[in-house]
């Protein structure tokens, strides 16, 4: 994410005391060392504070800067899922203020219905998103059955197909299991949803105006199934895979897509619950990006 003129100068500021200071008890150090050095005790002595000194300056000034940068993205998060609330709020005000105040012919009223129950939708999505991340970090007991990950996966996608109004063929699907073989996983069946749904939902607003998207569901090994998903989008540099994981984290220059950095945060989080692995793979900016939830598949009787 980028970070305010302000911001950044506060970061600034803090490194460059941190290694001022640093640099300030290293040279105190070793003048006291170079005067005092026949005095063994007291130069053994000497060194231990002086080490521990820079240590507590070092873990300082490193916790100084995360608190600045988880400051902002607390303060980017506020203000995205304020914004996501805000506008489809406003807009059923809009359109209610409107039906109140006017006769309307049958069609138009139904029109301003459809706009109405789509903008709930969102405010719904949003509002389910926010408590399943918060959910996500909290430890708390699962509710545990079986799970038919190929049907999930399809139910996900024909109802990302629904909110995104996409046309046929956008989403593609290919399942690479043999004809009747089980792929069942122990589990939250509404915590796996919120993965998969996660996972369309970004390829799907990362891709631009031609939505291009395949999902294929295939065996990794023989106790793990796989849930790649895979778009032809902006791409993700290599640097940003270490950051795009966490909690309230928006790669810079996409702040302009719809979102409260929290979708990929969700996706680990489950994964790692059920016992399996989420990562990203990129070749570059303009490139696409393929996401892959991995999951331990229930034992076979």
């Amino acid at each position: 994410m980028q970070l305010p003129g302000h911001r950044k100068r506060s970061v600034a500021f803090w490194i460059v005391l941190g290694v001022c200071l640093v640099a300030l008890a290293l040279t105190l150090n070793i003048t006291w060392v170079v005067a005092n050095w026949r005095t063994g005790v007291m130069v053994l002595v000497g060194a231990v504070s002086f080490a521990l000194l820079i240590a507590g300056l070092v873990l300082n000034t490193i916790f100084l800067v995360r608190e600045i940068r988880r400051n902002e993205q607390h303060d980017a998060f506020i203000n995205a899922v304020t914004h996501e609330l805000k506008t489809p709020v406003a807009s059923i005000r809009l359109y209610l203020e409107t039906l109140q105040a006017r006769k309307l012919d049958d069609e138009r009223r139904q029109e301003f219905y459809e706009t109405m129950l789509q903008d709930a939708a969102r405010l719904q999505g949003t509002i389910e998103q926010v408590l399943t991340a918060g959910a996500a970090g909290a430890r708390r007991k699962r509710r545990r059955a079986p799970v038919d990950m190929p049907v999930l996966v399809r139910d996900c996608i024909a109802a990302a197909g629904r909110r995104h109004h996409l046309p046929d063929g956008a989403l593609s699907y290919r399942c690479a299991l043999a004809e009747g073989e089980p792929a069942i996983v122990v589990g939250d069946a509404e915590e796996l949803r919120a993965a998969v749904m996660n996972l369309l939902d970004n390829s799907i607003r990362y891709s631009g105006k031609q939505v291009k998207v395949r999902i294929r569901v295939a065996k990794v090994g023989a106790e793990r199934i796989a849930v790649r998903v895979q778009d032809e989008g902006i791409g993700i540099a290599r640097a940003e895979f270490k950051q795009i994981f966490k909690r309230f984290y928006r790669i810079p220059g996409t702040l302009r897509v719809k979102g409260a950095g929290l979708g990929l945060f969700i996706v680990r989080s489950v994964a790692k619950r059920h016992g399996g692995q989420a990562y990203g793979e990129s070749e570059g900016s303009d490139r696409g990006s393929t996401f892959t939830l991995e999951l331990p598949l229930a034992p076979s009787t």
